[in-house]
């Protein structure tokens, strides 16, 4: 109820802002978003989190113009829309969101943002998803819970990368035919990149014996899905609340009966609990890269290539 209000307000703010000037004319532009709004010639593409950004600007380069609406330090699915993310949405002519519940507010947002001509991209969309099951009790599997039906988590994962990167390229090509040819042109330069790493690590993964590694979060399904890997996790996927000590001893058991190394502490999650769980077994944490925000200055390439030589390394 408070989330229908919220939007609401937010929706009615809007509509006093652009007053009179219509749908297309949203009004005069503020400071925050000004280079948005300039018209310069390039496609306005508005996306919900960092990843979406970097998969955008590897396709469309210097003919799109990418806004990403959720701030670092905020998690996609606890995100809720100000007035001026409605006026850029009011503005853009594509709007890329990863899907499989990980925005729970995109529905209402779009509705409140009232672009007819806007294009929107489900960027998951034709991924084989994986279903999200968190247990509510570690004493039995009966005790299961799904917290929206699929892990969203897509884009942590080479092969998820490349179909999201596809889903945009198209609707690139959809709003912008005449650029068809570059845009072709540097989605395919990017898939080839995502297929050579997956290559190389598919070969390494491939000669260790011990495939289990431990994360902050359940966030690396399908990370795991490319190289037959399987994680465990401090948290669900979600990254909500700490195990219970039942949970954490299971955690402490597990890493040391499949000998790992390292525990891997992703952003935005709390390091306290990694941090005793790998003083427990005698490891050490180190971070990985979920990439919904832009982390140590690097792209998307730089930091899957980091984690892969990371997870690689600790299961040696």
């Amino acid at each position: 109820m408070l989330k229908k209000i919220t939007l609401s307000l937010i929706s009615m703010l809007l509509l006093v802002t652009v007053g009179a000037c219509g749908n297309k004319n949203v009004g005069t532009s503020t400071s925050s978003n000004s280079d948005f709004e300039a018209n310069d010639g390039k496609v306005k593409v508005v996306v919900s989190f960092n990843a979406l950004a970097q998969f955008t600007k590897a396709i469309g380069k210097d003919k799109v113009d990418v806004q990403t609406i959720i701030p670092k330090g905020t998690e996609a699915h606890d995100f809720e829309p100000k007035p001026k993310d409605l006026t850029s949405l009011s503005k853009a002519k594509i709007f890329v969101y990863n899907g499989l519940g990980m925005e729970s507010w995109v529905d209402k947002t779009i509705k409140a943002a009232d672009n007819k001509e806007l294009v929107l991209v489900e960027a998951s969309r034709g991924v084989n998803p994986i279903k999200n099951v968190d247990q509510e009790s570690s004493d039995s599997h009966e005790g299961e819970v799904q917290h929206g039906q699929y892990d969203p988590h897509v884009w942590i994962s080479l092969s998820g990368a490349k179909i999201e990167a596809k889903n945009i390229k198209d609707a690139l090509v959809k709003v912008d035919p005449g650029n068809k040819d570059f845009y072709e042109s540097n989605y395919n330069e990017f898939a080839a990149k995502l297929d050579t790493m997956l290559n190389e690590y598919n070969g390494k993964f491939s000669e260790v014996k011990n495939k289990n590694f431990v994360t902050g979060h359940s966030a690396f399904a399908y990370f795991c899905r490319d190289f037959n890997l399987q994680q465990n996790s401090v948290e669900n996927v979600f990254a909500e609340g700490e195990p219970t000590p039942k949970k954490m001893q299971e955690l402490i058991d597990y890493c040391k009966e499949n000998g790992v190394k390292v525990v891997f502490m992703e952003d935005m999650v709390s390091p306290k609990v990694s941090e005793t769980l790998a003083k427990e077994v005698g490891a050490k944490v180190e971070k990985i890269y979920t990439t919904e925000n832009e982390e140590d200055g690097k792209d998307y390439i730089q930091s899957m290539k980091e984690n892969l030589d990371k997870v690689y390394n600790s299961l040696k």
